[in-house]
């Protein structure tokens, strides 16, 4: 429970914050953002990828709105009863509003009751959180078929030459290849700013929301997936390797680092499910920069690097993705509704030595499904061939990120 006369300061001060807050670099996604729909609009992704200036770009231009940061240290008090006293002194101080923005509320038990009070009353709710499955595990037994999700990642390729004020060309790419797209680590250059990110992940979002006793173990396994990015694992050879009590312990560390955008898993492509989890999976980690300052092994293997940029791309856009392996293998092939609809290739450099093997790949996942054409992704090649009147598109990554 939190004093009235509390929350009153908390909600001044945060406003006077959230209006002064530099707007930054204008979001991709702002443009895809409807406010006036009914539902609630959840904005989730990693922590210090931008989800407060995006609420702040929202906000911008609107005369009347409530908000409130459930981050703040001074609420760590508050809990489901104090909701209603949050919208008397919303009231009392703004009027009648409607318009609700709320940063990271799932630190609060049951929110989703008020979110769905207020939905009733046909009030606007715009809400941010930095934990997939609690936003989506609450929102699909109370607010179900209620709200519209919105992910935001690290800054693109677009972003991250509006930011540093540059143009497309390789120099400017392999800056943002090394550094990734975090907004405040692309402007300092601080490697503690990156280091202390994935500390807060670690303890705040994994540690202390699941009470883990293993934090060391949780640390280690984290750094270690960083550092096979792009490889397959197999979550009894995390068992083993970490020495953990069973399978379901290495499967239950694995999707918290997924629930909080630290890293992504990619099945192998089967048509049978059974097979698909079975199977060993492939690990991506959610930025190139993040992933450089926690292993130098990263930053000296430039295909896996590469290959890691692609996947963070594909994944804005594609829920679906998978690795393809059967005599050859094939980096991503992309299922839409129930098909598969691209192939894609990463390699950092083609030539005689690799041709063979990266084409073989390519062509049999084509084949397999029955494309058109595939891509390849290169650090700076351009071509294109034909092989048995398929079309194999040979681009810089740089170039295919613009698109």
């Amino acid at each position: 429970m939190i004093l009235k006369e509390t929350l009153r300061v908390i909600v001044k001060s945060q406003r006077e914050e959230i209006i002064t807050l530099n707007k930054g670099v204008k979001r991709e996604e702002l443009k895809e953002i409807e406010l006036d729909v009914p539902f609630a609009l959840i904005l989730s992704g990693i922590r210090r990828c931008g989800k407060s200036t995006l609420l702040h770009q929202l906000i911008e231009n609107m005369k009347g709105f409530y908000y409130f940061n459930f981050e703040d240290p001074r609420a760590i008090e508050f809990e489901l009863a104090d909701f209603q006293k949050l919208n008397d002194i919303f009231k009392e101080i703004y009027g009648e509003q409607n318009y609700y923005f709320f940063d990271e509320i799932q630190n609060i038990e049951n929110w989703e009751l008020f979110a769905r009070q207020m939905l009733d009353k046909k009030k606007h709710l715009i809400i941010t959180g930095s934990n997939a499955s609690l936003l989506s595990k609450e929102l699909g037994t109370k607010l179900t078929g209620r709200h519209l999700r919105y992910e935001l990642f690290p800054f693109s390729y677009k972003e991250f030459l509006t930011i540093t004020n540059e143009k497309p060309s390789i120099e400017s790419f392999q800056k943002y290849f090394t550094k990734g797209g975090f907004p405040e680590y692309i402007k300092l250059e601080r490697a503690t700013i990156l280091q202390e990110l994935l500390n807060d992940i670690i303890t705040r979002d994994i540690v202390v929301r699941h009470k883990l006793r293993s934090t060391k173990t949780i640390k280690e396994m984290a750094l270690y997936l960083i550092t096979n990015v792009g490889k397959e694992f197999s979550y009894n050879n995390l068992k083993k390797t970490f020495e953990l009590g069973s399978v379901n312990t290495a499967i239950a560390f694995v999707s918290y680092f997924e629930d909080s955008y630290l890293l992504f898993t990619v099945p192998k492509f089967d048509y049978s499910l059974k097979k698909q989890i079975i199977n060993p999976k492939k690990i991506y980690s959610i930025d190139n920069g993040l992933s450089n300052i926690t292993s130098a092994s990263f930053s000296e293997d430039k295909g896996k690097m590469l290959e890691n940029l692609a996947f963070i791309n594909l994944r804005k856009k594609h829920k679906d993705i998978f690795y393809f392996k059967e005599k050859n293998e094939c980096d991503f092939v992309i299922k839409e509704a129930t098909k598969i609809t691209k192939a894609i290739q990463v390699c950092y450099e083609l030539n005689e030595d690799n041709k063979k093997r990266e084409l073989n790949g390519l062509s049999e996942a084509i084949e397999k499904f029955n494309l058109n054409e595939g891509t390849i992704l290169t650090y700076n090649q351009e071509d294109e061939i034909t092989i048995q009147n398929k079309k194999i598109i040979i681009m810089p990554l740089w170039k295919w990120l613009l698109e």
